[in-house]
């Protein structure tokens, strides 16, 4: 069965943003038929607070977001990673990659480069070469590019275009990068509809790229959806340092979960749950197009 996710890293609580995206992936994929999955990015364990898995689905429930199957923890997904990863390699897609941040910012690149594209330093290293640098530190894997660009629809913000540069598979400390872990994931889980904020809307192409590379003609179509985020007064998003953003919080003033998911709700121009109601009512294409300040007094 077709699937949407929700997937949030398990290095604390999650705040206003956070949940306000969990409402709109729940309600994007119970008034398409779909069900709710939940992963735990949690790939790089250094990141990893404990308890915060728990909270987290606490906090979700406590909404109204449930989930459809187990929760999947990407920390136990190593092997299927580097399956892929050999894959690709397979098919001379990738390559070792020595350069650090600081290299790749100094690099010099194509005139119409975006920022931040990897300059291609490492691409063509020959065999001295790469005995050289594997005596200094140890390699990335990236992907071997195919094109410059890639686009996908998305429900909300129409034809996404970006750059596809030769992105990294792999960290020089063998953890998956988190491009690779998110296509195979939502490809091997049914994961059909892909619902988060937007500030990660120009990974979309990329990601969808790859997944093209990797299962080909297997490949899901699937349904982009990236919607505003919360931020703070200043326009900065907003981020658990901002004070009283995390349901926790909120509960020591008195405002309980049910408060937040209707303040929530408010905020998305749809009325005052409990979520099975706002089905009835929900639709994307009325959805706001515009950040949602939080303001703490509210």
């Amino acid at each position: 069965m077709s699937a949407g996710r929700y997937a949030p890293s398990p290095s604390g609580d999650l705040h206003l943003g956070n949940l306000r995206t969990a409402i709109l992936a729940w309600l994007f994929a119970r008034a398409s038929g779909r069900e709710l999955l939940l992963r735990y990015e949690d790939v790089d364990t250094s990141r990893t607070v404990p308890g915060s898995a728990e909270r987290q689905r606490a906090d979700l429930e406590a909404l109204g977001v449930t989930f459809d199957r187990a929760a999947i923890f990407q920390s136990h997904r190593r092997q299927i990673y580097d399956d892929a990863v050999g894959q690709l390699t397979a098919r001379d897609l990738v390559y070792e990659c020595f350069c650090t941040r600081r290299e790749i910012q100094d690099a010099p690149r194509a005139p119409h480069a975006p920022p931040g594209a990897y300059p291609g330093t490492c691409r063509e290293l020959t065999a001295q070469q790469l005995r050289r640098r594997r005596t200094e530190r140890p390699p990335a894997l990236r992907l071997r590019a195919g094109t410059a660009q890639a686009s996908v629809q998305d429900s909300l913000l129409g034809v996404l275009t970006a750059a596809v540069d030769d992105f990294v598979l792999v960290r020089n400390d063998g953890v998956a990068a988190y491009n690779l872990a998110v296509v195979v994931d939502d490809q091997l889980t049914g994961v059909d509809q892909v619902v988060r904020a937007d500030d990660l809307a120009d990974s979309a192409p990329r990601q969808d790229y790859l997944r093209e590379l990797l299962y080909r003609e297997e490949a899901a179509a699937v349904d982009y959806a990236h919607v505003p985020l919360v931020v703070t007064q200043q326009g900065r998003r907003l981020a658990k340092r901002d004070g009283a953003v995390t349901l926790a919080e909120l509960a020591e003033r008195g405002v309980s979960p049910d408060r937040v998911r209707d303040a929530l709700l408010e905020s998305l121009n749809l009325p005052a749950g409990p979520l099975e109601n706002v089905l009835e009512v929900f639709d994307p294409a009325a959805l706001p197009r515009e950040p949602w300040v939080w303001e703490p007094s509210r």
